[in-house]
């Protein structure tokens, strides 16, 4: 088993690989006082079939035993993931997800078990830092490590992951993740913090996400480590050079237009043509993969050019301008409060409904139990952009927007003393076109 430690802000943070989960790709402990995690990454040899995007999945797991429970209900035993889960689950696919490289399309599946909690140092933080080490402990060609710490503000002084007894005393709790580069994600809520101490937040961040990414590659060099060369077959380049400069103006004709179906109709029109012909001039090659990747290219490049050459977007508005925005209230007859907010050809029916004490949300969670009087729900309805999907739970998309939205509002909504109620916030998205 290998070992070694860091210091991060005042604590000690210590990565251990070589003992468990020794079938995975790779595999590490991550401990910070008493709360361990165990982080798994498994990485498939060959590329999935019929996809163009990166298949890589990020599962957090929060294990009752890590804090000396037995779960609840008539089984006894854990069952889907919860909400935090869920939401730790998108902090660690995040920072990782942009450091692969174009086209690289096997597999991965990055799981963080919570074995053991002391209920003062949040998991979360080590489940991002194991989710690098472990990739870098693979052969993926991941462009990491990666770095993360949570940035908390007390009496005017800035703290490095500090215990949830401090976090309830804090302006700030910011999760901030990146390389020794630059910082590649940033999520929190902040208590009316002053801009230039946010700044000052995010580069006292930087400064340890740095160490955190050096100590990993430290690691990585002194275990020997080999990762596999990946380059995109030399056809892609020339499939995109060919589509750019054939169907430049058709590009141009079709993608500026304000009426999102309109454009969308367009495009999907001119993409088949294109399809045709490159298949046809690449005859014998398997190359439509690489085709959308051209025509996806292709589109960005021509937006791009066109908002430096002519300071326009798309739909005809300034960088500086904003879509027409309307707000409506008292829409429906019997909710305790509705509005419409319409931005554009986005579009969200909101509806807030009041209740007593007896109606807040109990929360237990390994960190501890609390009660929730405020909660924000947001749905993405498949409508809204004019596509047919079967109808399920909420998603993990949806669980984390409402969830940001909630964040946001939190600080102004009143204290229990002041309204001693429940809230509940639903947010439906009827349109939705880039915003």
């Amino acid at each position: 088993m290998y070992k070694k430690s860091i210091l991060v802000g005042k604590k000690d943070i210590t990565i251990s690989t070589g003992y468990l989960a020794k079938q995975a790709s790779g595999s590490c402990l991550v401990q910070m006082g008493e709360t361990v995690v165990l982080v798994t990454a498994v990485v498939s040899d060959a590329p999935r079939e019929q996809v163009d995007f990166l298949p890589l999945v990020c599962d957090y797991i929060e294990k009752t035993y890590a804090a000396g429970k037995i779960p609840g209900g008539f089984f006894k035993r854990e069952g889907k993931q919860s909400e935090r889960e869920i939401l730790v689950s998108r902090l660690m696919d995040r920072p990782i997800r942009p450091l692969f490289p174009k086209g690289f399309f096997n597999e991965i599946q990055i799981i963080a078990t919570v074995l053991s909690i002391d209920q003062e140092n949040d998991p979360d933080i080590l489940a991002m830092i194991g989710a690098s080490f472990a990739l870098e402990l693979s052969s993926a060609p991941f462009k990491g490590p990666v770095g993360a710490v949570r940035v908390g503000m007390i009496e005017g002084e800035f703290v490095i992951n500090p215990s949830r007894s401090e976090l309830d005393k804090s302006l700030l709790d910011i999760v901030v993740a990146g390389t020794e580069e630059a910082i590649v994600m940033v999520e929190g809520k902040a208590n009316f913090v002053k801009e230039d101490d946010f700044i000052k937040a995010l580069d006292l961040a930087h400064i340890e996400i740095k160490k955190i990414a050096n100590f990993q590659s430290e690691l990585v060099k002194e275990l020997g480590i080999k990762k596999k060369d990946f380059s995109l077959p030399a056809v892609v380049s020339e499939i995109e050079n060919y589509v750019l400069e054939k169907y430049e103006k058709d590009f141009q004709e079709r993608v500026f237009n304000p009426v999102k179906q309109e454009r969308r109709k367009a495009l999907a029109e001119l993409s088949d043509i294109i399809k045709n012909d490159v298949i046809s001039k690449f005859d014998g090659q398997n190359i439509e993969l690489w085709i959308s990747f051209a025509i996806e290219k292709a589109e960005k490049s021509v937006i791009r050019k066109h908002i430096f050459e002519t300071g326009k977007r798309i739909d005809g508005r300034t960088p500086e301008e904003i879509r027409k925005i309307t707000c409506e209230v008292g829409i429906l007859p019997r909710t305790h409060g509705s509005a419409v907010f319409t931005r554009g050809e986005t579009q969200a029916l909101v509806i807030t409904t009041l209740g007593t004490a007896e109606d807040e949300q109990k929360i237990d969670e390994l960190m501890g139990e609390h009660f929730k009087s405020f909660m924000l729900h947001y749905n993405f309805f498949p409508f809204c952009t004019g596509e047919i999907k079967p109808l399920r739970a909420p998603g993990r998309r949806e669980i984390g927007h409402g969830f940001l939205a909630e964040k946001a509002l939190s600080p102004v909504i009143p204290s229990d003393k002041e309204f001693p109620y429940t809230i509940r916030v639903v947010s439906d998205i009827l349109e939705s076109n880039g915003s």
